[in-house]
């Protein structure tokens, strides 16, 4: 395989706007964005801003592309990947690597279901304090990311590839042996932060100071791990504290996906957090209370947003 010398990124928000950013920097990679719609029209004419910097990346209407990717990041909000993932289909060639940096559980095979899991690698980011508003993306921890195979007992030329382009990229990457028990370990810590700083509108900084806010981050972490266990996965307790090492690595005023979601009036993904912890509850017989109330209070805010908006 040839080296990886043309990215493409489906989604323009914080983690998508990053790794464009980054790749677009390196120069000899062709970088681009692929949006349709409106989107396609509002990225053109405004660009990106990352961390005061302007980039005039390309941007790539999904029926005008005329060549494959080698490289795809799919940086989606959950409940836009239906309807967005088929705006890849043109970009899919024989050596194309595509990676979901979404959250959640699924995404992975989802966009295998559609494209193949041989084009797959799972893929999560942690600790990039990322915030967007509007346009401006700003961060102060670029984070690190994990990806691999299922099982990494031996670096694939499939991984090796990507590695390479990260490196070219200056992206922090780790491939640990377990990918999935990293996936999951992602969605524990997202479940926790993320949910519980939506519900009290609190930047990082109040869960690196406050007993209190970190109490009901980690009761919603525990009711992952008691499901994971169940599941086969090898989560422990020591997870939730190892999370303590990257959160108080970020920047204090950050803010999770979730409250900026919140803040912005826009929807979030409880359904994929508290809707999916719920679900996995029924399904191995487990109660999930604590994340079954974060449930209804997240969809309270969201239809009290809604109502705002519809008022403007």
């Amino acid at each position: 395989m040839q080296d990886i010398s043309k990215v493409a990124i489906l989604g323009a928000g914080a983690m998508g706007a990053f790794f464009a950013s980054k790749f677009f920097d390196v120069g000899d990679i062709s970088t681009s964005l692929v949006a349709g719609g409106q989107r396609y029209d509002r990225i053109r004419s405004q660009g990106l801003l990352v961390n005061g910097k302007k980039y005039s990346i390309p941007v790539t209407h999904p029926d005008e592309i005329t060549q494959p990717a080698d490289l795809i990041i799919v940086a989606l909000k959950n409940h836009h990947l239906p309807g967005a993932v088929n705006d890849l289909k043109n970009l899919v060639g024989e050596q194309t690597t595509i990676i979901s940096i979404m959250n959640g559980l699924d995404s992975e095979e989802f966009i295998g279901s559609v494209y193949g899991m041989e084009k797959m690698l799972y893929t999560i980011s942690v600790a990039i304090d990322a915030v967007r508003e509007g346009n401006q993306i700003t961060y102060t921890n670029p984070g690190k990311h994990y990806f691999g195979e299922k099982i990494n007992t031996h670096i694939s030329q499939k991984i090796r590839r990507v590695q390479a382009a990260f490196d070219r990229a200056k992206i922090a990457y780790e491939m640990p042996v377990d990918m999935i028990r990293m996936i999951w370990w992602k969605f524990m810590v997202n479940v926790g932060m993320n949910q519980a700083s939506a519900v009290m509108q609190a930047p990082y900084g109040v869960f690196q100071s406050s007993q209190h806010a970190q109490e009901l981050m980690e009761a919603l972490m525990q009711e992952v791990v008691v499901l994971a266990k169940a599941a086969g996965i090898d989560l422990v307790e020591k997870d939730i504290d190892d999370w303590y090492g990257f959160l108080n690595t970020l920047s204090p005023q950050g803010k999770t996906s979730m409250l900026q979601d919140i803040e912005a009036g826009r929807k979030t993904e409880v359904e994929i957090f508290a809707g999916k912890v719920a679900e996995l509850g029924k399904t191995h017989g487990i109660p999930t209370p604590v994340n079954e109330t974060l449930l209804h209070i997240i969809r309270v805010l969201e239809v009290i947003n809604d109502s705002v908006v519809s008022q403007k």
